[in-house]
């Protein structure tokens, strides 16, 4: 009986840019292929001058990954799956930049109660999308765990239909890649 699928993808650009990133697929992780992380990347920046990083709902850790390579300067990422847990340190001792990372393993509801600074960059790819999406935003801007210039990146099925609204956030950007849709927010 196979439990788990390990498949190989790399980091598309920046410091840590063609290095391989181990991904775990399954039914608890849907990994963000390489041609829509990169397409993500290029709607926000596609390169940072530093800032913080949230990735609620991290997997592999690909995406908080690629962001500091791309300049941010420290990432936390969320993660309740052990194997999930195993693959993202994995994937961080990959960087040989460990002390950029901080791996919270929890849920994300207990995390967000915990979390006590302010993020530039924020993703959200839930497993049950709209509702967690609309819940967690709410939740981090009450909390104030968004700094003003805050982007947040949501990934869904592409038949999600997120609100043009969430708190004191409004969709920027939207965009459909094959069966996923990223929806970016801002203040």
């Amino acid at each position: 009986m196979i439990f788990a699928i390990i498949s190989i993808m790399r980091i598309v650009s920046g410091e840590f840019g063609g290095r391989p990133l181990k991904t775990l697929e399954g039914k608890t992780t849907r990994p963000t292929s390489d041609k829509v992380r990169g397409a993500m990347f290029n709607m926000i920046g596609p390169y940072f001058d530093g800032g913080n990083v949230l990735d609620l709902y991290a997997g592999s850790g690909g995406l908080s990954i690629e962001a500091v390579s791309r300049g941010m300067t420290q990432a936390i990422l969320v993660e309740r799956d052990r194997r999930a847990q195993a693959i993202i340190q994995e994937n961080i001792k990959m960087t040989q930049s460990e002390s950029q990372f901080k791996l919270l393993k929890m849920d994300a509801q207990k995390a967000l109660s915990l979390l006590n600074q302010q993020f530039n960059l924020v993703f959200l790819d839930p497993p049950y999308a709209k509702e967690e999406v609309i819940k967690n935003i709410e939740q981090l801007d009450k909390s104030d765990l968004l700094a003003d210039n805050v982007v947040i990146v949501c990934e869904t099925d592409k038949s999600v239909a997120l609100p043009e609204e969430i708190a004191s956030l409004g969709i920027w950007k939207q965009k459909t890649y094959g069966i996923s849709k990223v929806t970016v927010y801002v203040k």
